[in-house]
């Protein structure tokens, strides 16, 4: 989720953030990790004041952008923007000192770089030409359709599962509605960057209290989640739940139509494992539930799904890199399994401080070598 500025996180979750906000595997010293992406690469620099890209017109074809926060306080993430409003890459989670990167494959045209809560949030950016034309990697073309079925998947079970949960809402069915609201967020949470990618729709889906200005207009999972889980009720919260119904039935509608490029697969699977750094693994996420592990493991799920579907593609540029990085989500989901209870898992107020640490250690090791691949995909898509 893209949210507002934050203090910063728990001691128990640092090794994790530090690593993660890298994105490319790189410190405040910057650098990419992957190399193969170097040539067209744009330096984003993050100020209060706003965000200024290096150069800020380069050809189509690949790009890598290297995010550096060079001391901002209030801003935390860049975003690549196209004409259309859809946000094609980003990093979040960068504070000052901290660089993050992202790979892609840029089309002619007009886009903007945006920085939220920054003086001057948005600049823009150019890409110009046309890209060298070439043959499309049968391999990746397969990740590419095999993520948009998952994809198209993910949202229908959402669908139904906010169906029923928004019914039990308006129906005052208090406990129900409680049972119904874990599993309505499982499948939005394996596909969590691409709703994002809709610009307004996820805070309009998945906010939380802090990341709306006007708390009279509050909507989503969470604006549900507290009248459950805190004050116990379902009053006032029908109109909540239509239009979480509505919002939802409008991303089922957007990703219909939605298509990827392979890098899209490799920035999704490190955003998610952001998005565990980010309010997961510090219990910010679920804030009245305490479901936080349930999205974590949603979360990892997602991410390791896209991974999963660029192995074949990997296997012939780094095959050590893909078994560093199978074996690692082997780690994490090994780390998660003793919180499992039946088809759920155990509340995030019944760890220690000293389990959420060993989980965000081994949600750590994975995040910085998978942060390698999407300059690795554009790079092997451009061969």
């Amino acid at each position: 989720m893209i949210r507002t500025s934050r203090p910063l996180l728990a001691l128990a979750t640092a090794p994790l953030l530090l690593l993660v906000a890298c994105g490319g595997g790189s410190s405040a010293a910057g650098g990419t990790s992957g190399g193969e992406a170097a040539e067209g690469t744009v330096t984003v620099t993050l100020t209060d004041d706003g965000c200024t890209a290096e150069p800020d017109s380069v050809p189509a074809g690949p790009a890598s952008f290297q995010v550096v926060n060079s001391g901002a306080g209030a801003v935390t993430e860049a975003e690549l923007v196209n004409a259309g409003g859809r946000i094609l890459g980003e990093r979040e989670n960068l504070t000052p000192g901290l660089t993050g990167t992202f790979s892609l494959q840029l089309e002619a045209g007009d886009y903007t770089i945006q920085c939220p809560n920054a003086a001057t949030d948005t600049s823009p950016f150019t890409v110009t030409g046309a890209a060298p034309a070439g043959t499309e990697d049968p391999l990746f073309a397969a990740a590419t359709s095999g993520y948009q079925d998952y994809v198209e998947q993910q949202v229908a079970d959402l669908v139904t599962a906010t169906g029923a949960f928004a019914a039990a809402v308006q129906a005052g069915d208090v406990a129900r509605a409680k049972e119904l609201y874990g599993p309505a967020r499982v499948p939005y949470e394996r596909i969590e960057p691409v709703a994002e990618s809709f610009g307004d729709l996820d805070p309009t889906i998945d906010a939380r209290i802090a990341d709306v200005a006007d708390p009279s207009t509050w909507t989503g999972f969470h604006r549900i989640e507290r009248a459950l889980f805190e004050q116990g009720t379902t009053e006032g919260m029908a109109p909540v739940a239509q239009q979480l119904v509505a919002d939802v039935e409008r991303l089922n509608t957007l990703v219909q139509t939605t298509t990827y490029q392979p890098a899209d697969l490799a920035n999704g699977a490190s955003a998610l494992l952001d998005e565990v750094a980010s309010s997961k693994v510090t219990g910010e996420e679920e804030a009245y539930s305490h479901l936080d592990l349930l999205d974590v493991a949603a979360n990892v799920e997602g991410s390791r799904t896209a991974f999963n579907l660029l192995v074949p593609a990997l296997q012939v540029t780094d095959a050590d890199l893909v078994t560093t990085i199978q074996g690692r989500f082997d780690d994490v989901q090994a780390a998660l399994q003793p919180y499992r209870r039946g088809e759920g898992y155990a509340l995030y107020t019944e760890l220690t401080p000293e389990q959420v640490r060993d989980l965000a250690t081994a949600v750590d090791a994975v995040a910085e070598p998978l942060s390698q691949v999407s300059g690795k995909v554009v790079g092997a898509a451009n061969q």
